[in-house]
């Protein structure tokens, strides 16, 4: 064999080493609520979730501003067309390709960006209307939930058929929507925030997290209680006879 072909094979041989994986990641989405939603995917498309019920979509590399959030109160026909869902609405239709209307909790996503790392956050910057969980199942990084009852504890102002809004969404203002870039919390930010500390906010909350590329992961609606058990010495008095 040549010189010049040895080289090519050598190439051929080496190169799926050198690159980055390239694999789409995969998310599996869970209801664990004890009602129906209809879970949707930007990309992804949509899908109605009975309790217990799970839905497997694959995202391709490289995909920026992926969602997946959780319509509630939707009615849809055969062809995946109906009313307006009371949250999460993306235009009326079953499979989404656009997001989803005010309040809804959002799993956000950029998959193998900077240093071949994903980028993951649960938002509440359009609101609350669903506990979640959002959890890698590999790549050895941590998740993240907001599972508090933000809908029962929302402020008057603030509250929605189904949900809880931002207040940016209420109030339109600078002070809540930080259009000038450069805003800090605010006592209605402090509401989430206090009750969903991983959440993302407000524009200039940094409140990502990052998992190496090719991670897959699971989106839990309404998650399970996580129980800690906590141990305490009971210190009985000297002169007690066991």
């Amino acid at each position: 064999m040549s010189s010049g072909l040895q080289l090519i094979s050598l190439l051929l041989f080496l190169l799926p080493l050198l690159l980055p994986s390239t694999l789409a990641a995969t998310f599996d989405v869970v209801n664990r609520c004890s009602y129906t939603v209809w879970a949707a995917a930007n990309p992804g498309g949509g899908r109605r979730l009975n309790p217990g019920e799970s839905w497997t979509i694959n995202v391709n590399p490289g995909t920026t501003g992926g969602r997946i959030w959780a319509r509630t109160d939707c009615s849809f026909d055969g062809r995946g067309r109906g009313r307006r869902c009371q949250t999460g609405d993306c235009g009326g239709v079953l499979n989404c390709t656009a997001y989803g209307r005010p309040p809804n909790t959002l799993a956000e996503f950029a998959l193998n960006q900077f240093n071949n790392r994903d980028f993951f956050d649960i938002s509440l910057v359009d609101g609350f209307n669903v506990p979640m969980d959002f959890s890698p199942t590999s790549g050895g990084c941590r998740g993240i939930r907001c599972s508090a009852d933000i809908n029962g504890q929302c402020p008057a102002v603030l509250r929605a058929p189904g949900g809880c809004n931002n207040p940016c969404t209420v109030f339109r203002t600078n002070q809540y929507c930080c259009n000038s870039g450069n805003c800090g919390p605010t006592n209605h930010s402090r509401f989430f925030k206090d009750r969903c500390p991983d959440a993302y906010i407000y524009a200039t909350d940094d409140q990502t997290f990052t998992c190496p590329g090719g991670t897959n992961y699971r989106v839990e609606f309404c998650p399970l209680a996580r129980f800690r058990v906590s141990l305490k010495v009971i210190r009985l008095p000297s002169d007690l006879v066991i």
